[in-house]
């Protein structure tokens, strides 16, 4: 008899865990849809960062709190095009062996990216391709050789670039070089909007012993996570309060915490904070209050059993940029508004 309790605690605790995991399990899936996944990322084989990526990453959070105000969340200022979300596709395709030329230093190769992950109400501004190399230059022969390279659009592609029976090429890229640096990057923004199903690009002639990989840099604006450049406030430094009044508390959010630290690259974690605190009677200015709040508050004063005070809530935040692998061990780096606390009052 004496076992029953025990039995029926441990019972009733692995229902709470299951109900408790279920709506955490719920939660997540939610806020990962309001970040753009449609699950959370298992990246398999995560690639390297690419240096632009870290770059503005890095320019990013090295902003001062000031300048932060004046951030275009609809705008990506480093390569003066809208957008909120950067994302670098590798090339997924494959060298051709058929119908090689017989020249030693010349080769084909089957450009493959997978745009299918953009979401629908994602608008293409930017696509830049770049084609890396091994060293810094190539330098021409003696006999007058020089460096070609010939981009093609396919018209007809088959699933994961393989080459359909009836295919057509356009011409999208000619150049000679006599010298070449290590990178070359060519603008596709006019022909990438027709990629959302596939993409596909052949025929890239290049050195055999310098070609190293080619990657597609792609910049869209997804309207419904951006907001309208924010104008400048003037510095707010809030008045010393007792610790019950409303205001900003301390809250960081470790990534690893939440178990997400296998696919967001950086942050590590963010300082969140939220609000909390007490709206008493009568509101001064430093608690940020509106004029429907004075009101509340003073019916409040009278009737405390019929009326509730204002709640504490943020009134102002300010963005982050994260840098993650998709669901396609794609690198992403995406501009989110709304997610750090900076003030709070009473409403």
């Amino acid at each position: 008899m004496g076992l029953l309790p025990s039995l029926s605690a441990s019972l009733a605790w692995v229902l709470l865990s299951a109900v408790l995991g279920t709506e955490l399990g719920l939660q997540e899936s939610l806020l990962l849809k309001s970040l753009g996944l449609s699950a959370k990322p298992n990246p398999k084989t995560p690639v390297p960062v690419p240096s632009v990526l870290w770059r503005i990453f890095q320019r990013r959070k090295t902003l001062p709190s000031t300048d932060k105000d004046l951030v275009d969340g609809c705008r990506v200022e480093e390569f003066n095009v809208p957008g909120n979300i950067i994302r670098v596709f590798a090339d997924q395709g494959h060298f051709l062996h058929e119908g090689q030329p017989q020249r030693l230093l010349c080769l084909q190769k089957r450009l493959y990216f997978n745009l299918s992950v953009l979401e629908e109400g994602e608008h293409l501004t930017m696509a830049q391709l770049e084609i890396k190399f091994s060293h810094n230059s190539y330098h021409a022969s003696s006999q007058g050789q020089v460096f070609e390279l010939r981009l093609y659009q396919t018209s007809q592609m088959s699933l994961r670039g393989m080459p359909s029976p009836e295919r057509s090429r356009k011409l999208l890229v000619e150049q000679s070089f006599a010298q070449l640096h290590k990178s070359l990057l060519f603008n596709m923004s006019r022909v990438a909007k027709d990629w959302r199903t596939y993409s596909g690009l052949q025929s890239l002639c290049t050195s055999i012993d310098s070609f190293l990989d080619t990657s597609l840099l792609v910049v869209t604006l997804s309207q419904q996570q951006c907001k309208a450049s924010r104008r400048r406030r003037s510095a707010h430094y809030p008045a010393v309060t007792p610790s019950n009044l409303c205001k900003p508390r301390r809250l960081y959010i470790s990534f690893s915490d939440v178990g997400w630290e296998n696919w967001i690259i950086a942050p590590q974690g963010y300082l969140a904070n939220y609000c909390l605190g007490e709206c008493p009677f009568p509101l001064t200015a430093e608690l940020n209050s509106t004029n429907h709040a004075i009101l509340q508050t003073m019916v409040h004063s009278m009737d405390p059993e019929g009326t509730p005070q204002p709640c504490c809530v943020p009134v102002r935040l300010s963005p982050i940029s994260i840098l993650y692998y998709d669901n396609n061990d794609n690198v992403v780096l995406r501009h989110y508004e709304d997610m750090v606390v900076d003030e709070c009052g009473c409403r």
